[in-house]
């Protein structure tokens, strides 16, 4: 049996999308399962819509998800005399044609055959002229087989059956030497050796115009699967209007790579009722035969949570690392900077219950850095009042007397001075609160003592009861 080899070959026309993802994925895994090779081809052979911008978001796409490519990244038009010569050596063997319609009497033909009802196909006219001197304005297509059947075993859907009476003979070289899609894809797959095709079911309708043509050139044809489309909360095709469908928009909203692919793994593919996988998992799991046949919807409220259990479950200093972008864009740099590595996964570990993105744990770890806090006007009026004073002071200086600083001494500071003042713990514990974050709302009270150190406690403790003396609205 031959080396398993597959690719992904995006179009360079706009953003990486959450399908050309999921496609890019499953060939991915299944090159890893089998020890095979995954190719990276750019088919840019659309002039007008083809992007250098495209193609490096593509590439970026790629790389934040974790997907590594064996091969390439390949160019079409890198490739444009093989697409030229294989053309001719078809036409050489009387299996194409030079076809001079102009493209204005297409048009009127295919709105012929539609008012009709009949299938708006080319009607082969040029198809026995034999002309050999063709003018510029000359496109060359592939003689078609008019009769029998291209059955296609497809490894998601089975066996589909096509019939051959119904296909077009396909424009394989436009007239101004460029391939078309049906062509260039055909030589890239072979020459590449691609023994496995799969992509999305929206290409389904031309395989049986490509595997003709790789029997007409004398190539093996590779296997093909053909991936249901993704759809919207409403069933209609995912697009903008269902949300972000860019993958790179995911990253900008603060979304781990690792949740991202295990929900697009699971996204179409089942593995009973395990919903999370490491990625060693998913390439160990993998098959063809847990592919649905059906459509899969986008469920975002799906994907939030398990972003969040990523960031519960990942380890403090890999969401750290991913972090640190997000807090320099907030302003923190300098501060981020100052910061150990170690300091900052201690800082995730606080928070991380409290956060499904790392958009959100920037809000929440904001308080945490510098040595002053800035305070909730609301939470300062309700919590910082000149009869909290007393209290903070004495609490500030029974903190300032400790030889050491840790949460078994805090915990009994607190609970005898909550004893020796007559209130309820929550009376000391909400105004210390909002004196070291600013907020009415913290993880922990003492493992947030425990982040800002003893220096910046006290120090904002002490600004705490000049906010509480000072009694403002």
């Amino acid at each position: 049996m031959a080396k398993v080899r597959v690719r992904f070959a995006p179009s360079p026309t706009g953003f990486l999308h959450i399908g050309g993802v999921r496609t890019a994925l499953f060939n991915w895994l299944y090159a890893r399962q089998q020890g095979g090779t995954f190719i990276l081809r750019i088919e840019d052979t659309d002039q007008s819509r083809s992007t250098e911008e495209s193609i490096q978001a593509i590439l970026e796409g790629m790389q934040w998800v974790g997907l590594d490519w064996d091969e390439g990244p390949f160019r079409q038009t890198e490739r444009m005399d093989l697409y030229r010569n294989y053309a001719l050596m078809l036409l050489e063997k009387g299996q194409a044609y030079w076809c001079v319609c102009k493209p204005e009497e297409l048009e009127a033909r295919r709105k012929e055959a539609e008012a009709k009802g009949l299938s708006p196909r080319y009607d082969g006219r040029c198809r026995e002229r034999g002309i050999t001197r063709p003018t510029s304005e000359a496109a060359l297509r592939f003689k078609a087989p008019q009769s029998g059947q291209t059955l296609v075993d497809d490894l998601i859907k089975g066996t589909v059956v096509f019939d051959n009476a119904v296909l077009d003979d396909v424009i394989i070289l436009r007239s101004n030497g460029y391939p078309t899609y049906n062509f260039s894809v055909v030589v890239d797959d072979a020459l590449m050796g691609i023994t496995h095709v799969v992509r999305g079911d929206d290409h389904l309708t031309n395989t049986p115009r490509q595997v003709p043509i790789f029997q007409a050139l004398g190539f093996p044809v590779p296997r093909f699967g053909h991936l249901p489309m993704i759809l919207g909360s409403d069933k209609t095709r995912l697009s903008k209007r269902h949300g972000a469908t860019s993958i790179m928009a995911y990253k900008d909203m603060g979304y781990l790579p690792e949740a991202m692919i295990n929900y697009l793994a699971r996204l179409g593919w089942s593995y009973g009722d395990q919903e999370l996988f490491t990625r060693e998992e998913l390439i160990r799991k993998f098959s063809w035969d847990h592919v649905q046949k059906s459509a899969a919807v986008f469920n975002p409220d799906k994907l939030l949570w398990m972003n969040a259990e990523y960031i519960k479950t990942s380890s403090p200093e890999r969401v750290a690392t991913l972090l640190v972008p997000f807090l320099e864009q907030a302003g923190l740099g300098e501060q981020v900077k100052q910061a150990s590595a170690d300091w900052l996964a201690q800082l995730v570990v606080l928070v991380r219950e409290r956060t499904k993105t790392l958009v959100e744990m920037v809000e929440w770890v904001k308080p945490y850095f510098g040595r002053s806090v800035t305070y909730e006007e609301e939470a300062a009026n309700k919590f910082l009042t000149p009869t909290i004073v007393p209290v903070l002071n004495r609490l500030i200086e029974r903190f300032s007397a400790f030889p050491r600083f840790s949460k078994t001494e805090w915990e009994q500071c607190f609970k005898q001075l909550v004893q020796e003042e007559g209130i309820k713990m929550g009376q000391l514990a909400q105004p210390v609160r909002v004196a070291l974050t600013g907020r009415s709302a913290s993880p922990g009270l003492f493992e947030v003592m425990e982040v800002l150190g003893r220096e910046r406690v006290l120090w904002r403790l002490q600004q705490g009861a000049e906010r509480a003396k000072e009694g403002q609205a």
